[in-house]
């Protein structure tokens, strides 16, 4: 956890300047460059990409970035420039394709329930294409009381609601992190005593894995608790293969 290395401080650099444009141009920021489930009309090609430079709030760029920074950068030392920019896309893109399906898997199944209650699909696409705030008031729009009612709200939550952070791909260096320095204690702010790499981070997804089956999240809501995991399962997928098919290189490019 030295000196940044040449690409993080890029990422970093990036990461802010998108940061303050989208906080001039507000919620068309939020509309053009987050990523969209994909069955919504908002959703484009290129947020693939765009989410990952894209964050919420001040905490959440700076959490993001400190991460980065601190993990990043012996992680770039360790791999080389190329390979670290392909394990981070990477783990963002994959942190997406586990959140995507959770999401799927919830819009379906309130879809379903509609259209087990007798509303037709044109219907269905009609109503969620109002805004977010009337539709989550399910029983204005006479939907019926055998249908249930979480179901449809998690199927409105998943059509609605739209993804930014870089934090898919951070987990996945985390999870680099922990797999090639497990031994390393770390110091954090909200621990008082040094934890090792190779217990902090495992911990760390058994808590988004709780949160995300659960609901109950101790750092608050709007958490994509599923696309951290994912984001840590393609990290761990591509350090337990290069681990194996590389680990007697000096360097992994």
């Amino acid at each position: 956890m030295g000196r940044i290395t040449e690409t993080v401080k890029v990422l970093l650099i990036i990461n802010v300047l998108v940061f303050i444009g989208s906080q001039l141009l507000g919620n068309y920021s939020i509309q053009l460059f987050a990523l969209w489930f994909f069955k919504n009309e908002n959703f484009e090609v290129w947020q693939l990409l765009t989410h990952m430079f894209m964050h919420g709030s001040f905490m959440h760029i700076l959490f993001n970035m400190y991460a980065l920074w601190a993990f990043g950068s012996p992680i770039e030392q360790m791999m080389g420039q190329k390979k670290f920019l392909f394990f981070y896309f990477s783990s963002g893109l994959g942190a997406i394709i586990l959140h995507t399906l959770v999401n799927y898997l919830a819009y379906q199944n309130g879809f379903n329930e509609l259209l087990d209650a007798g509303y037709s699909a044109a219907e269905i696409n009609e109503w969620l294409s109002t805004s977010f705030d009337s539709i989550m008031s399910t029983r204005q729009y006479g939907v019926p009381e055998g249908v249930d009612q979480e179901s449809i709200r998690a199927m409105v939550e998943a059509y609605s609601s739209s993804a930014v952070g870089a934090s898919g791909a951070i987990y996945g260096i985390l999870v680099a992190f922990g797999m090639l320095f497990p031994n390393v204690e770390l110091f954090l702010l909200f621990v008082p005593v040094p934890v090792k790499a190779k217990y902090f981070i495992p911990g760390l997804i058994a808590l988004d894995l709780f949160s995300g089956f659960t609901g109950y999240s101790l750092f608050g809501g709007s958490i994509a608790h599923f696309a951290h995991v994912g984001g840590a399962l393609f990290g761990f997928i591509m350090i337990w293969y290069w681990k194996k098919n590389q680990f007697n290189q000096n360097r992994w490019d």
